[in-house]
């Protein structure tokens, strides 16, 4: 057989009907049979595109102009969205960007699951907007020298100077604003990736929606903070709400944000919030859904699809710090919680404590390991509720949910195609998927989030 031909090459200027959004938001199109991937383009729309890359089975192009816009096609809110990488989607509109999700979902639960199941309407947010309750800002200097704080650019590092952001909590931007004054008066320095240089690396803030608590964190590269009690001034003065200030120091030369030490600098080291009737400390480290109001909904889909009596048994593989095994065990006879981070486990085990979920037990260890130990020591789980990364389930811990049969499994993803093929595989050992539920989690961004039901045949 030849070598199949390659319609267009870099530097072409085509016309391109877009019929679809890719994983990362982008505009999907076939020219003569061959795909191309469009950043800024929508389904429905007629454009003109510069190839900027060819590979073997995709191209990708630069939008150069509109033939014909979408009618879904709106004007982005923020000033630095197309430069910036957190949202993808804020040229569609908010009920354009439901049902692209929608579709989405469906795509590829039929392209990669080979699935026949259909997806129910997204569950929107009331307000699309100002949702985040943990925003990262990271400092840098630019070449002449000018501090930048705000978002990284797409794919990169560099680091888009803004004043605030639109999707996150207006504490947050506040204690950027606040921040950045303190940075700019003090001429305290960024930090440079590239040479270990600088002081202040990013600007965390984490509000408790319920509790209107709010908590600022300087992440430094060292222990030294000059003019720090400045600083908690400054915030204390600018930002509603405030109960903690903490500096987290980072000295390892590493993109990872976080560094192991914590300090207070004033006030208290968590802040608190809740979720339904739980109640949670949140330290400056500690993980919680960065969307509360759409998180409960998420949670309050999964104990529906497990439709609880009180008598049943629950295995929440994936547990983290436990906040959904917490959500089940007021509804469930015993729930047990799989998570083989060790952090994650001490935190849910204080959750429950807290919380007073005597019923709710947290084992540190392997899913695929600790599932059938559970099984001969006696535990048949009636429900298992599974929240993977977004890369999905490894397939023995697939093998050890199925081989303990529970009647029914509740499925959370945060990726549609690692979904599509785990679910895949639990049809091909027993199980059929009932009911696909996706949950729009990150309004403006090209992420969903789905909670599915599948039930033992």
């Amino acid at each position: 057989m030849g070598r199949e031909i390659i319609p267009v090459k870099q530097g072409d200027k085509i016309e391109l009907h877009i019929t679809g959004l890719g994983s990362s938001g982008e505009g999907v199109g076939k020219f003569e049979g061959f795909t191309v991937f469009v950043k800024g383009a929508l389904p429905e729309e007629k454009v003109q595109v510069s190839i900027t890359l060819v590979k073997k089975s995709y191209a990708v192009g630069r939008l150069e102009a509109l033939i014909t816009a979408s009618p879904e096609r709106v004007q982005p809110q923020c000033p630095v969205c197309e430069a910036c990488g957190g949202c993808q989607l804020q040229h569609l509109s908010y009920a354009g960007q439901l049902a692209a999700k929608r579709q989405q979902v469906q795509d590829a639960l039929t392209r990669i699951g080979h699935l026949e199941v259909e997806v129910l309407p997204v569950l929107g947010a009331n307000d699309p907007w100002h949702y985040r309750n943990k925003m990262q800002f990271p400092a840098a200097q630019n070449a002449e020298g000018q501090l930048q704080i705000g978002c990284y650019a797409t794919a990169t590092h560099n680091v888009i100077n803004t004043n605030g952001c639109l999707i996150s909590k207006e504490a947050n931007n506040a204690i950027l604003t606040t921040v950045r004054k303190w940075m700019e008066h003090y001429n305290i320095s960024a930090y440079d990736e590239k040479t270990g240089k600088g002081m202040v690396r990013h600007v965390m803030g984490r509000v408790g929606v319920h509790s209107g608590e709010v908590m600022a964190v300087i992440i430094t590269s060292g222990y030294d903070l000059p003019h720090r009690a400045t600083l908690v001034k400054w915030l204390q003065q600018y930002v509603p709400g405030l109960v903690s200030v903490v500096q987290n120091i980072n000295k390892k030369q590493t993109n990872v944000v976080m560094g192991s030490k914590t300090r207070v600098l004033w006030g208290s080291e968590s802040i608190k919030d809740s979720l339904g009737s739980l109640s949670f400390h949140i330290s400056a480290q500690a993980f919680f859904q960065v969307n509360s109001e759409q998180a409960e909904k998420l949670y309050n889909k999964a104990l529906e699809f497990a439709a609880l009596s009180g008598d049943e048994t629950v295995v929440d593989v994936y547990c983290g710090t436990g906040t959904i095994s917490l959500y089940l065990a007021r509804h469930a006879k015993k729930v047990y919680g799989i998570e083989i981070v060790a952090p994650a486990i001490a935190n849910a085990k204080k959750n429950a404590e807290e919380n007073k979920c005597a019923n709710a037990e947290f084992i540190l260890g392997d899913a695929a390991v600790e599932l059938p130990k559970l099984l001969n020591s006696g535990v048949a789980p009636d429900v298992v509720l599974v929240d993977p990364p977004r890369a999905g389930c490894e397939e023995r811990v697939l093998a050890a949910i199925a081989g303990v049969a529970p009647r029914r499994i509740v499925y959370v993803s945060c990726g549609p195609a690692s979904l599509a093929r785990d679910l895949h595989y639990l049809e091909e050992h027993g199980y059929k998927t009932m009911v696909v539920q996706p949950v729009d989690m990150f309004p403006m961004t090209s992420h969903i989030e789905n909670v599915c039901l599948l039930e033992r045949v």
